[in-house]
């Protein structure tokens, strides 16, 4: 477990460096300039506040300092938005995204799971077909077309708040595709299990349809899941950029496309950073999360 441990940060440090560096540089072969939209284009107001970012430097004195900083978690300051940094932003916004993301990522366990699982029970049976329809349906819609559609559906629910009424259009955006994909996933992995040797002998001793679901086949069928835990909650993260722009949910996905569309590179920098730590940090515990719900699995 340690030298598993041991190799998962080697490559998630290397992962880091390279999506910096990557990031770093794409945002310096961009034709243009963070300070075109300036009301004062003269040259020396444009002089000076590349003088004052540090972007009047070559290039790789830039790129030296940019990732020593980096490494003591100081992503500069956020060239658009004066007097704030990119770290102050990232912390006053991610825990909005945080909170609908979680949410949309337990709404989708705790609905997919149980259609699933009903759906293979139900085998060939109304239920079974309302539950694939809809799915199906779940699956072929993007995020941002239910958000677009929630948004002037629904335009009396408000989406600017902490009270639970304004998480309802983002969270149900973010969770229908997730939703729907684990219903079938899990519809497939609990067919495969309750075919299974155990399972019948299980039957035949004559134990009841509940203990032998959620004792016996639940924690197999499970597995596949856990597999798709990783890019669920990629997903979860980058589908927010979207559905938070359209639904003007001030969480750090908003805020991402706006540095975009402002060339704030430091904040564009800075937040792909961070999410890509978020997501290797994620899929390593995803990862780990194997052995305890299999102990056959063993991490080598």
């Amino acid at each position: 477990m340690a030298k598993y441990i041991a190799k998962v940060v080697v490559l998630a440090v290397i992962t880091l460096f390279l999506v910096a560096t990557l990031t770093f540089f794409l945002m310096n072969m961009v034709p243009g300039g963070p300070f075109l939209s300036e009301k004062a284009k003269s040259e020396e107001t444009t002089a000076a506040l590349e003088a004052k970012y540090g972007l009047d430097k070559p290039l790789h004195m830039r790129y030296f300092n940019y990732m020593r900083d980096a490494l003591k978690g100081d992503f500069g300051p956020s060239i658009k938005q004066r007097g704030r940094t990119v770290s102050q932003i990232i912390n006053e916004k991610f825990p909005v995204s945080a909170s609908v993301g979680g949410i949309a990522a337990l709404v989708s366990l705790f609905v997919g799971i149980p259609l699933g699982s009903i759906a293979a029970l139900k085998r060939g049976k109304a239920a079974d077909n309302a539950i694939l329809v809809g799915a199906t349906f779940g699956i072929s819609i993007p995020s941002f077309v239910i958000a677009t559609t929630l948004l002037f559906t629904f335009k009396w629910i408000p989406t600017l708040g902490s009270s639970w009424i304004h998480y309802i259009k983002p969270v149900l955006a973010l969770a229908l595709y997730p939703t729907a994909y684990i219903a079938r996933l899990m519809r497939s992995s609990m067919l495969d299990v309750i075919g299974q040797d155990y399972i019948l002998t299980a039957k035949a001793k004559g134990v009841s349809q509940s203990v032998m679901l959620f004792k016996h086949a639940l924690r197999n069928a499970i597995l596949p899941i856990i597999t798709y835990l990783g890019p669920m909650l990629a997903y979860m993260l980058t589908g927010s950029f979207v559905v938070e722009r359209i639904l003007s949910v001030p969480g750090l996905g908003n805020e991402f496309i706006s540095s975009i569309l402002n060339r704030d590179y430091t904040m564009i920098m800075g937040t792909t950073i961070f999410l890509a730590a978020l997501l290797i940090l994620l899929n390593a515990v995803v990862d780990i999360l194997y052995t305890f719900v299999d102990p056959r699995i063993k991490l080598k």
